[in-house]
């Protein structure tokens, strides 16, 4: 598999995973066969870049198969739009995740069995053969099956003890579709912080039985914990309103900002033509230690090609904001004020955009937009999945998409 960080090609798997959408996806989605895997769509890269979008992904699905048939893949789709709006009514939990991670690497450092147990997981040299070969697939490709994230999760913290925010560092340093949102909150959800008290006890004969088509399967996992006892913690994260960023478009010459999580002008929409693009790449700010080369060279890959692709639509220049660069300067080089962008979630991206992003933001010169398929879902995402799942259908209609 070929994860090409472009929009033509995510257009082109979406293409290839298409016939596959219904019954089958339904019935081996959860079976982890390998790199080579065609019973999943492997999207999520180019959903997470923003260069599909999960409107257009559904859209797709229905249009060759019925919404019965249709409906775990769909459901899949709509666990991201439903993480993305959790989050955004909790933001705490990824300021609380960040400062959780920063504390347990600092942990590390004055803890040399810690430190041992920690450089033996993300190195793939636990002695547990399947925990060991998912460590190395993800350093080595950047992607992981649904399924083996969960396992190795519930393995990280369960049966190695290890501080789940360290897990979900390692996922979101080496995964090209490390998303802030589902990253986050499915590690929360494996250890029991996320739905309190459920979690996710990875066993061997389950993994057994969903690997034995894998090249190096059915992959063994002895020793595994037994038991799986809720992660406790003393921070609370209240939610709060959302409040979606006025979308207000300009009249006047505005540039139009592409980023991480927002890296295609496909689907915007726009009040005229802008004067001019900017791109805005800021993986490296997942984490504070080093990201990997997958993860790195798809996110920058991807506003590269988001650039390429909107200065041919609109015949304007483009240009690459640089970290050492003031924004400001590089707007009054191209005489514009005003800027549009897609929606900056929360999560690292924000992080790294915001401070030279707010000063416009307060003088009513930024325009974030967002897609009808998220303000009409986060609403829902107010606690567990099952309120989002019962309200599919009418979002659907809402967006003008087939419910039968």
């Amino acid at each position: 598999m070929q994860f090409n960080p472009t929009r033509s090609a995510g257009l082109q798997q979406l293409e290839i995973f298409l016939p596959l959408a219904g019954g089958d996806y339904a019935h081996t989605r959860n079976h982890d066969t390998g790199p080579a895997r065609t019973n999943v769509s492997q999207l999520s890269p180019w959903l997470h870049a923003g260069l599909l979008s999960e409107r257009e992904v559904i859209a797709a699905a229905l249009d060759q198969h019925s919404r019965e048939d249709a409906d775990k893949f769909i459901a899949e789709v709509f666990w991201r739009v439903y993480f993305k709006g959790y989050l955004e009514q909790r933001p705490a939990i990824w300021r609380g995740f960040c400062d959780g991670r920063d504390a347990a690497f600092e942990a590390l450092d004055s803890n040399a069995g810690l430190r041992k147990s920690y450089a033996e997981a993300v190195e793939g040299r636990t002695g547990i053969a399947a925990f060991d070969h998912w460590a190395r697939e993800l350093a080595e490709t950047g992607y992981l099956h649904n399924h083996a994230r969960m396992w190795f999760a519930s393995i990280w913290i369960f049966t190695l003890k290890l501080d789940w925010t360290l897990g979900a560092d390692f996922f979101l340093r080496h995964l090209m579709d490390g998303d802030a949102a589902s990253n986050t909150l499915s590690w929360r959800w494996v250890g029991g912080l996320h739905t309190q008290g459920k979690t996710y006890l990875a066993r061997a004969d389950n993994i057994a039985r969903y690997t034995v088509g894998h090249p190096a399967g059915p992959l063994a996992a002895n020793g595994l914990a037994t038991e799986a006892h809720p992660l406790t913690e003393s921070a609370e994260y209240p939610r709060i309103d959302l409040d979606f960023p006025d979308s207000a478009m300009p009249g006047a010459p505005f540039a139009l900002l592409l980023h991480d999580e927002g890296a295609s002008h496909s689907g915007l929409d726009l009040p005229h033509e802008p004067a001019i693009v900017i791109g805005a790449a800021r993986p490296a700010a997942r984490s504070t230690g080093a990201v990997g080369k997958h993860a790195l060279a798809f996110a920058n890959g991807a506003v590269d090609d988001g650039l390429k692709a909107a200065a041919a639509a609109y015949g304007c220049p483009i240009a690459d904001w640089q970290g050492d660069q003031a924004l400001p300067d590089l707007l009054a080089q191209s005489k514009v004020e005003h800027l549009i962008t897609p929606f900056l979630p929360t999560g690292w991206t924000r992080d790294a955009l915001w401070p030279e992003l707010v000063a416009l933001q307060k003088r009513g010169l930024l325009s974030q937009q967002v897609s009808d398929l998220d303000r009409l879902t986060w609403p829902y995402a107010r606690a567990g999945f099952f309120r989002v799942k019962k309200e599919i259908d009418s979002v659907l209609a809402d967006i003008g998409l087939p419910t039968r």
